[in-house]
């Protein structure tokens, strides 16, 4: 089921993202809607995560692969061409998000069924209704420019 369009976050808001959520090395991260992979490859490599990208589009997949290969990356990042609502997300330590609020709303279930506690989830300028961010982070990519700016949402699974 497609839930949102594919519009890469930008590397600097990625590292940000991953910075909010404390993510750790040998933790997991899952990426739903990975896109290119640009998420899982940088939690992998510049934080020694494990990562699982989720993405339905078999071309985004596959150029998550390559960038995966590219990077010397297969034994710590996992990129699933599939349906985000059929990946078992149990094992997750991070969750980033970066869909829209009715793609959100419509994840939320799962994330409320299969998370376990304390699982931070970093959510791309799109909040979870009815979720109480334990932070908000209003990050300008380019403060010369002023702008983008950017709102990114932490929440702790209760």
């Amino acid at each position: 089921m497609f839930i949102a369009p594919f519009v890469p976050s930008p590397l600097p808001v990625i590292q940000r993202m991953l910075k909010l959520a404390d993510l750790k090395a040998g933790e997991v991260l899952f990426d739903l809607g990975a896109g290119d992979g640009r998420t899982v490859t940088m939690a992998a490599k510049n934080f020694g995560a494990r990562a699982v990208g989720v993405e339905l589009r078999e071309d985004l997949a596959k150029k998550a692969l390559s960038s995966i290969h590219d990077n010397g990356l297969a034994d710590r990042v996992t990129i699933v061409n599939g349906d985000m609502f059929n990946v078992n997300l149990s094992s997750a330590d991070v969750v980033f998000l970066y869909l829209t609020t009715s793609a959100n709303e419509k994840i939320k279930p799962k994330l409320e069924a299969e998370l376990k506690k304390g699982v931070r989830v970093v959510s791309h300028d799109y909040e979870i209704v009815g979720w109480k961010p334990v932070k908000v982070d209003n990050f300008c990519e380019n403060p010369q420019l002023g702008y983008p700016s950017h709102t990114l949402y932490l929440y702790y699974k209760e």
